[in-house]
């Protein structure tokens, strides 16, 4: 699209020139898949920018990696780290990359969740997109002439990937209520003893109930199937992950109360008909406060600090995460992928260079070369 860019872009006044896409993209020369996580076709959101400034397109770039750090944290209850890729790991032609990074302890493996990048004026130069700036040309002589700052910055199907790896369990999906197709599922407890009366009044009631709950704004759902039976649709919609099962049988009926089931932790409890349209809304909102809070839990124990390859290798070997010291140089990172590297397991890479920095006393030394280190980078085996 940047030919068209220099077509569209002739003054100051046309920028910035901000497009947003979703496409489908193909690559033909890609081996070896994962589901979701690495595929050969898949979807994504891609935003491509034009600025009049650098100032203005960096200020983009945090903005954008912070609103694709919030759909991992606020929307996936995924934990991320926000930094800068590595010259070798930046967007060829970039300026540089910034990313969010995750983690699978399962798989001991990160997962790049989200990149964002400063283009600098390598493609305007490249494409011509040029624009007359507000100032005059020193004499006189008419408006002077400037490159544009270029973004981009995307996120892929690659999320519900590492949402799925973040949050399955055994049973299936576990999905975080922000984000859940179905909230809720209500599910009548019936028995062959009922009779049709009995039947009718259970049915009624799980209406009015459901009825309630959407009119709260849950997005809720009932299963009332005459040819399944209670636990057939117990393991259905565990393994579709709905965070919140909702239970009224005989007994529910006569005492008017409804039994809430957490797909996250399994645990029970019992609530009277008239709570539930602020009860329901309450607990899915603690399920996917606690599935992120867990989860980052998870995420800080497999992040370890090395100072030294020794270390560095035995962070490795446990299947973590190793944030170490480095001289910030491509030759170091390709060393190391390379030394690192053990029988079938790949060797690591920097996943990124953490925003947040922990303090480098002078006279630190590299982890792998002993030349200085000019900063903490995160490394790991990734995807």
């Amino acid at each position: 699209m940047y030919p068209y860019f220099a077509d569209w872009i002739r003054s100051h006044r046309d920028l910035p020139l901000r497009l947003n896409q979703w496409t489908n993209v193909v690559r033909w020369e890609f081996k070896h898949p994962t589901p979701f996580i690495r595929t050969r076709e898949f979807l994504w959101q891609e935003g491509h920018t034009a600025f009049a400034s650098r100032a203005e397109a960096e200020a983009e770039v945090a903005e954008i990696l912070d609103l694709y750090a919030r759909v991992y944290t606020d929307l996936l209850a995924v934990p991320v780290i926000k930094g800068r890729k590595s010259d070798a790991e930046r967007f060829a032609g970039a300026l540089f990359t910034t990313s969010v990074e995750g983690y699978v302890p399962e798989a001991g493996r990160g997962v790049q969740g989200a990149t964002s990048h400063c283009l600098g004026q390598n493609f305007s130069k490249m494409f011509g997109i040029e624009f007359e700036t507000a100032e005059k040309v020193v004499g006189g002589a008419g408006p002077s002439k400037a490159h544009a700052w270029q973004n981009s910055w995307g996120i892929s199907t690659r999320a519900i990937g590492v949402m799925v790896m973040t949050h399955g369990d055994d049973k299936g999906l576990v999905m975080p209520p922000a984000v859940a197709a179905t909230q809720v599922v209500c599910i009548p407890i019936v028995n062959s003893k009922m009779g049709a009366d009995e039947l009718a009044s259970l049915q009624a009631a799980l209406d009015g109930l459901l009825a309630g709950l959407k009119s709260a704004g849950v997005r809720a759902a009932s299963d009332d199937r005459a040819d399944k039976t209670p636990g057939w649709k117990y393991a259905h919609w565990e393994v579709k992950g709905v965070p919140l099962r909702l239970e009224v049988g005989p007994r529910d009926l006569a005492a008017a109360t409804a039994v809430l089931v957490r797909r996250d932790t399994g645990v029970k409890e019992v609530v009277a008909w008239g709570d539930l349209p602020t009860r329901a809304p309450a607990l899915l909102a603690t399920i996917q406060a606690d599935m992120l809070a867990a989860k980052q839990a998870a995420f800080d124990a497999c992040l370890e600090t090395a100072t030294d390859w020794e270390g560095f290798m035995a962070a490795l070997d446990r299947r973590h995460m190793c944030l170490a010291p480095w001289a910030d140089e491509e030759s170091v990172e390709k060393d190391v992928r390379a030394r690192s590297a053990c029988g079938d397991l790949m060797g690591a890479k920097t996943l990124c260079i953490p925003f947040d920095q922990p303090p480098l006393p002078t006279g630190t030394v590299c982890f792998a070369s002993g030349k200085p280190a000019k900063n903490w980078a995160l490394w790991g085996r990734s995807y």
